[in-house]
C-alpha cells in the first residue's frame, strides 16, 4: 500500500479530468521518467498491461506512439503530439485513444511538476477534452485503477532510481 496518494477530480458536466499526485522523489528524477521511453514503459499503465513503444520523441513537435497488451494478447493503442516540453518542469501534448469507435477525439493535457521540500514532487496534470461525452467515455474505461497502478508503479520505480548503488 503507497503512502501517497492520487487525487482525481472529474466534475460532472466538464470536459476536463485533473490529476493531482506527490511523490517522493526529486523533480528532476520524476520528470525523467516521463520524458525517458526505457523507464515510462516500466510504470504507465495498470500492472497486468505490457507497453511497446513505437515512437517516443518529447520535445516540441515530437510525436509518441505506444500500445498496452494485455494477458490475452488485445491490443490498447494510444497517441499523440508534444507541443511543449520544458525540462523539468512542464509537459503540454495531446492524447488520444485509437480504440474508440471513431478517430478524432484527442485531449489537450498539461503535466506541471513541482518542486516540494524535502526532495519531493507534486504532479498535477490537466486533460481536457473535446467534449463532456469524450470525457466521459474516458472515465468509462477504468481510468482510475490504471492511473492510480500506474503511479504506485512509477513510486516503485522512482525508489528503485534512488538506492544507492551496491
Amino acid at each position: 500500500m503507497t503512502k501517497n496518494k492520487t487525487t482525481i477530480i472529474a466534475e460532472p458536466e466538464k470536459q476536463e479530468i485533473i490529476i493531482i499526485r506527490e511523490f517522493d522523489a526529486p523533480r528532476e528524477l520524476v520528470f525523467k521518467a516521463y520524458t525517458d521511453p526505457e523507464l515510462y514503459k516500466q510504470w504507465l499503465g495498470p500492472r497486468n498491461l505490457t507497453m511497446k513503444i513505437e515512437k517516443f520523441e518529447p520535445r516540441f513537435g515530437g510525436t509518441y506512439r505506444y500500445i498496452h497488451i494485455d494477458e490475452n494478447g488485445n491490443e490498447y493503442a494510444f497517441h499523440g503530439v508534444y507541443h511543449e516540453v520544458r525540462p523539468p518542469e512542464l509537459i503540454i501534448d495531446t492524447f488520444e485513444f485509437e480504440g474508440l469507435p471513431e478517430p478524432g477525439h484527442a485531449a489537450l493535457e498539461t503535466l506541471k511538476l513541482e518542486e516540494l521540500p524535502g526532495g519531493r514532487t507534486k504532479t498535477v496534470s490537466h486533460s481536457v477534452f473535446q467534449s463532456v461525452a469524450d470525457r466521459d467515455g474516458m472515465i468509462g474505461t477504468d481510468i482510475e485503477r490504471g492511473i492510480n497502478e500506474g503511479y504506485d508503479r512509477l513510486d516503485e520505480l522512482l525508489e528503485k532510481m534512488q538506492k544507492p548503488a551496491a
